[in-house]
């Protein structure tokens, strides 16, 4: 049937005030997270039996863990889900979030050419750094505030590294994702600190691989926050509780660790430690 065009404008200006109704009522929350959850592929996993579960739909701004945090400060994030448990603490103990729950863990690892040219390889993350830094080898950061920024800073001052003083040329600050990141590195052909779950899932490696990997110190926990609605009111805070309840409940664990890539386990869940 031929509409008349007199009533076009009506029907489109209806059709329009419907979708944003439509809009409006869907149920989601927002979840300030890492780089290395989302470039992983896990929250392409994870999400989604959430949502199947709940009703809820999530979005996800995925930030380096620092800036995620300054996020939930601002009130522009329902939950924070990040791996920096220093900047987490922090961020709980002057009361812009509620709790802190530990999610899952897996490790980070030294990336570099296969080749190895500052003899780095080992399962001591200090000593292939100072070997890194003597050489002059390139080394890639994310120089994002990131939790593994974070990481890797402590890495080189437990080494003994005064990056302040022997920064030079052979150092190249990103102030990008992880994904990004190791693109760069693969392009120099650098060294850069990794989480392994981004590792696994990325595929523009060229002649890089892990040199270092084993170490004690490069254990990498995550943890969930809810932002305090008592900050912030507009926090959804009971969409954003059943997110946590999920995510450490035997269900969102199991889909934790049913998350792989080749076979590979990429993180493995340890909320009931």
């Amino acid at each position: 049937m031929r509409i008349p065009s007199m009533l076009r404008p009506a029907l489109l200006a209806a059709a329009a005030l419907f979708a944003v109704a439509a809009q409006a009522q869907e149920r989601f929350i927002t979840v300030a997270s890492t780089t290395s959850t989302e470039q992983s592929g896990l929250f392409g996993h994870l999400l989604p039996a959430f949502e199947k579960a709940s009703g809820i739909k999530v979005r996800v701004v995925a930030l380096g863990t620092g800036q995620a945090l300054d996020m939930a400060r601002r009130g522009d994030a329902d939950v924070v889900f990040v791996h920096d448990k220093v900047a987490e603490e922090k961020f709980v103990a002057e009361g812009y979030g509620v709790k802190r729950q530990e999610v899952m863990y897996n490790d980070f690892i030294l990336i570099g050419p296969k080749a190895d040219p500052a003899k780095a390889a080992g399962k001591d993350i200090l000593a292939g750094l100072r070997k890194i830094e003597a050489a002059k080898a390139p080394f890639v950061s994310r120089g994002d505030k990131s939790g593994t920024h974070a990481a890797e800073l402590r890495y080189w001052k437990a080494a003994g590294v005064d990056l302040d003083a022997k920064k030079g040329p052979w150092y190249r600050d990103t102030g990008s994702g992880m994904g990004p990141a190791l693109n760069t590195a693969s392009s120099m052909n650098a060294y850069i600190l990794a989480d392994r779950g981004t590792w696994l899932n990325f595929k523009n490696r060229g002649e890089l691989g892990i040199v270092v990997e084993g170490d004690t110190r490069l254990f990498n926990q995550y943890g969930v926050i809810l932002v305090n609605p008592a900050k912030h009111a507009h926090v959804k805070q009971a969409d954003g509780q059943k997110f946590i309840d999920w995510v450490v409940s035997a269900d969102g664990q199991k889909a934790i660790a049913d998350y792989k890539i080749g076979g590979e386990q990429l993180f493995f869940p340890n909320a009931a430690k």
